[in-house]
């Protein structure tokens, strides 16, 4: 029994042995068939048969991982996973229940806890802090905000104000402006602040360029009461003491105009002396006019701030 199952065994390997024997030798004697470019690219890359199989292999598990994924999406399952997770945090006591405003000051907290309450009792892990930061920029008074969440149930929002320069008056309503000419609320005409009054339409979003022309005159800044934006081109400006000083057109002219000026009232106190108007509109004169009661019309030296002395003219008012 042994020697037979040998045996049986043995003509089945020599067959076996035979038979592939005879493949590989027909192999050899046929000639091989074409690959084709994509089989001759692949055949290069400098990797085994067997990484080449793993590499295909991890491309269609990433494929099917992809399209699971998508499917996923278009039903809503990452949203109702994330709503989900934002009811156990909430059950758990994260949840908005205090709500912390710092940096207030001048304005009205009113509408900045308007906002920040409308965020309680929900989940810390929904909470759209860049929403709630972009509804209180929309505050007038609100220069920049940071919102941040202090676990386990505190929102923290920090103010950051804008710096009131003048008070703002057009079509007879009085509004409280920053340097840049943002409108921060209204003002009362029985409650006006110690700002000086710009005047006229678009003179808020000139504020900017009447701190930079007063800047060239720092002696006179502090006596400055309001200003007049003119035809939407030049500045009136009006001091404390009662008087007007009209300037010319363009940021040079008028700082130029403006300096000459500050040197003739520091040499000849011009301000305070009852003149009612100097108009520095032209540059190559200098008017003064006075009251009727004081009326005359002479020309006098005065010092301009230039090498050679300028003509000042000095007429009645009106």
């Amino acid at each position: 029994m042994a020697e037979a199952r040998i045996r049986r065994g043995g003509t089945a390997r020599l067959a076996r042995t035979a038979s592939m024997g005879g493949r590989k030798g027909g192999a050899r004697g046929q000639p091989g068939k074409r690959r084709s470019w994509i089989g001759r690219m692949v055949h290069a890359l400098p990797v085994s048969d067997d990484m080449l199989q793993r590499m295909a292999s991890w491309a269609i598990v990433g494929i099917v991982i992809a399209v699971v994924g998508g499917v996923a999406v278009l039903m809503g399952v990452p949203a109702m996973a994330g709503q989900k997770a934002a009811e156990v945090a909430a059950n758990a006591g994260f949840e908005v229940q205090k709500v912390e405003v710092r940096g207030v000051e001048r304005m009205d907290e009113l509408p900045v806890y308007n906002i920040a309450l409308g965020q309680v009792d929900r989940s810390m892990l929904s909470l759209d802090l860049p929403k709630v930061r972009s509804e209180m920029l929309g505050l007038g008074w609100v220069k920049d905000a940071r919102i941040s969440r202090r676990l386990p149930d505190t929102l923290v929002v920090d103010i950051v104000e804008r710096d009131p320069v003048a008070v703002w008056q057009h079509d007879g309503q009085l509004h409280l402006i920053d340097v840049q000419g943002v409108v921060l609320q209204s003002v009362s005409a029985n409650a006006m602040p110690d700002l000086p009054l710009v005047v006229g339409p678009s003179a808020n979003r000139q504020t900017a360029g009447l701190n930079k022309l007063m800047e060239n005159a720092p002696a006179l800044k502090p006596m400055l009461a309001g200003a007049t934006w003119v035809g939407n081109r030049r500045w009136d400006l009006r001091f404390q003491s009662g008087e007007t000083l009209s300037l010319p057109e363009g940021d040079k002219s008028s700082a130029t105009a403006l300096v000459n000026f500050a040197r003739m009232d520091g040499v000849n106190r011009l301000l305070g002396r009852g003149i009612v108007k100097f108009d520095m509109r032209d540059p190559d004169r200098f008017v003064l006019r006075l009251p009727r009661d004081q009326a005359r019309e002479k020309p006098v030296a005065s010092e301009a701030g230039k090498d050679q002395a300028e003509t000042a003219s000095v007429g009645e008012e009106g």
